[in-house]
């Protein structure tokens, strides 16, 4: 296991907490006494049967003894971002991890892709980690604590992607525009990091879209897991990476991944070669 650090004081703005890897992340960090600003898009499930709401996953983290704030969010509208981190700020004070994790998904070519799909997944992926990113960017250079930016995305390793064209190249800008702020914001020391699972994550996209079976994929926790430790570096240090879990994780000191597989045996490798073709495990 990792060693956790200590976010006691600290306060963490997350986009997309509804359920999954969001909703993971914001329980992850309340276990380490941190503060949590929960977005999205949900404030009533009473009448769908996907469950969670923003409100829900900030109860959660409240129960962990840490202070927290509901603000529905539609990452795509730039003043509706503005007010949200205006809003945050002024609930919660100093605000010093941001998460870009709120992310559209439709695996299709581009045949069969839509043109308002297509806007959609680029809208919500690149365009709400720009605003998101770009909102916080003069409050985080001033902050007491380690400041950092992280992205819920792939390493960018290549120049096509047939059948997956439009969400790869949507989830490769949220990279980009990570990737780019941490030599924009090199003087300031705020860790700006992407951060990408090796194997498919069981969240609602994936039983949704058939992406393989319970074989194939690891419960959110290893990608919690893997901003913790992010999270104990120094932001100064550690920046401009785009990281996969299983490597950082093993950089950490984890040789047993069985804790985060669904059944036994080590899921294949199917989420980082979705972005990467010729990707193979180096642990």
């Amino acid at each position: 296991m990792i060693e956790t650090p200590d976010l006691s004081g600290q306060t963490a703005f997350i986009t997309g907490t509804t359920r999954g890897i969001g909703k993971a992340l914001a329980l992850e960090l309340a276990e380490a006494g941190c503060n949590i600003v929960s977005t999205g898009k949900t404030v009533d499930d009473s009448d769908t049967d996907l469950e969670g709401t923003i409100h829900k996953t900030a109860e959660e983290c409240a129960e962990k003894g840490v202070d927290t704030h509901a603000i529905q969010l539609n990452v795509r509208d730039e003043d509706a971002v503005e007010a949200a981190v205006e809003e945050a700020i002024e609930e919660m004070g100093e605000i010093n991890i941001v998460i870009n994790n709120a992310s559209a998904i439709q695996m299709a070519n581009v045949e069969q892709m839509p043109a308002n799909r297509y806007d959609l997944m680029n809208e919500v992926n690149v365009r709400g980690t720009y605003l998101v990113s770009r909102a916080f960017i003069d409050h985080l250079k001033d902050t007491e604590e380690d400041a950092w930016l992280l992205t819920n995305a792939p390493p960018v390793e290549i120049d096509r992607s047939p059948g997956k064209a439009a969400y790869s190249w949507s989830k490769m800008g949220m990279s980009f525009i990570t990737l780019s702020l941490a030599q924009e914001l090199g003087g300031y020391d705020i860790g700006c990091n992407s951060f990408w699972p090796v194997t498919a994550i069981d969240t609602r996209a994936t039983r949704y879209f058939g992406m393989g079976t319970e074989d194939d994929w690891r419960t959110p926790q290893i990608v919690a897991d893997t901003v913790m430790e992010i999270l104990s570096r120094d932001p100064a240090e550690f920046t401009g990476n785009a990281v996969y879990d299983e490597e950082l994780l093993s950089e950490a000191g984890v040789t047993d991944f069985s804790e985060y597989n669904l059944t036994e045996g080590d899921p294949a490798p199917m989420s980082a070669q979705m972005f990467d073709p010729e990707y193979e495990r180096s642990i």
